[in-house]
């Protein structure tokens, strides 16, 4: 048990930390870290947390602050030198001084951070990327495959509400052809650490109803760099270069191009690009018909007199033909007539005949009869109800 007057207080530990500390740490160094997270105050001064990782993890992570004075001069010099702002996941060099707060424990003061070695960086993992697929033959694959005639059924890989979604949506459907196309939205991030494995997850949903579609967009309208990092992805790049429908990337604007882009069946430089690449499509083929029409039509116009005189004489031959059934089925129609009118009972009683009926049936022969039963004689002017007294029979032998 350690007597009261052997302890130290909190205070005097910290004190004690940050002497040995910022004695040991005279001078400011050139320090490499990924930005984990970065945020703003109000008063200017850029607070970031940084860390180190490796395959299992993190393995380091500190607290850094960029001073309003200085934020004011580095932040427009790295923008215009890296192409993007401080943002997440990029990794930078950073000179900075290491100062120990009692209240607040160990930060870094950023004085100057190296643009060229955050451009450099992200390069250099890009090419070692490039150089993988390459090597295992992974960049022709899906640009080998064969696009339907007429791709209209197009399975589309985007965040929903998207801008530039909304634009290719339009395009698309509002084309000046009319041309009419259907579409199915397939939700995925598109930006971040998680856009690849939501991509991949997009593009597995999708070869699970391979059938239904033609092709696969996957489109994000722009970003900054480390935005659109996600799409030089390996195991992205993999899962396009293996999928069974053409992939057609319509990511970013002119300056992007992205490893995605190098496996696709067909990079476009923005959404509404890729509605065009679908549309001229299929305008090719209505202006190869055009075309052909316009032959066609040429052809008919040098024969025309030819043409005309053979349709004259077909319609007159088929004129004829048509009045000579008409006529015979007339004559026909009349016989028929002429042969129901005779067997028409009331014109059989109006010459003079009459029809006799027994319980409501008509009496075909004498023997049908016997004495005391009771008949209806149907005459031309009325009916008579009688009485059989007798039946006289012939004699047919």
């Amino acid at each position: 048990m350690a007597k009261s007057n052997q302890h130290i207080t909190l205070l005097e530990l910290q004190e004690k930390i940050k002497e040995t500390i910022e004695d040991s740490f005279l001078e400011m160094m050139w320090i490499s870290a990924s930005i984990a997270q970065v945020s703003i105050a109000p008063a200017g001064h850029c607070y970031i947390t940084l860390t180190e990782n490796d395959d299992e993890g993190m393995t380091a992570r500190a607290n850094a602050i960029i001073w309003a004075s200085s934020y004011r001069v580095i932040k427009p010099y790295f923008e215009s030198m890296a192409g993007e702002p401080l943002s997440e996941g990029m990794k930078i060099l950073f000179r900075a001084r290491v100062q120990y707060s009692e209240l607040y424990g160990l930060s870094l003061i950023i004085t100057d951070i190296d643009p060229a070695f955050t451009v450099g960086e992200a390069f250099l993992e890009k090419q070692k990327t490039i150089e993988r697929l390459q090597k295992e033959g992974m960049m022709d694959l899906n640009s080998a495959l064969e696009l339907p005639l007429l791709p209209r059924r197009i399975a589309v890989v985007s965040a929903e509400g998207a801008a530039g979604y909304g634009d290719f949506m339009n395009h698309l459907h509002k084309n000046d052809f009319g041309f009419s196309f259907v579409t199915t939205l397939f939700t995925a991030p598109l930006q971040g650490k998680e856009a690849p494995a939501g991509i991949i997850a997009a593009l597995e949903q999708i070869a699970a109803r391979e059938s239904e579609f033609d092709a696969v967009v996957i489109m994000r309208g722009g970003g900054s760099a480390t935005d659109l990092a996600c799409f030089d992805d390996y195991d992205l790049a993999i899962n396009i270069a293996q999928f069974p429908l053409p992939v057609i990337t319509a990511i970013g604007h002119e300056r992007d191009y992205h490893i995605a882009d190098m496996v696709a069946y067909r990079n476009v430089k923005t959404p509404t690009a890729g509605a065009d690449f679908f549309v001229d499509i299929l305008a090719g083929h209505l202006a190869n018909i055009n075309s052909l029409a316009t032959r066609i039509l040429m052809a008919i116009k040098g024969k025309k007199s030819e043409a005309l005189g053979r349709i004259e004489m077909l319609r007159m031959r088929l004129s004829k033909a048509i009045s000579d059934r008409v006529s015979e089925h007339e004559r026909r129609l009349d016989l028929l007539q002429a042969r129901i009118e005779a067997l028409d009972p009331a014109a059989v009683l109006e010459r003079g005949y009459s029809v006799v009926y027994k319980n409501g049936r008509k009496v075909l022969s004498a023997t049908d009869l016997k004495p005391q039963d009771e008949l209806t004689v149907l005459m031309k002017d009325g009916s008579v109800e009688v009485q059989v007294k007798r039946i006289n029979l012939k004699d047919n032998g």
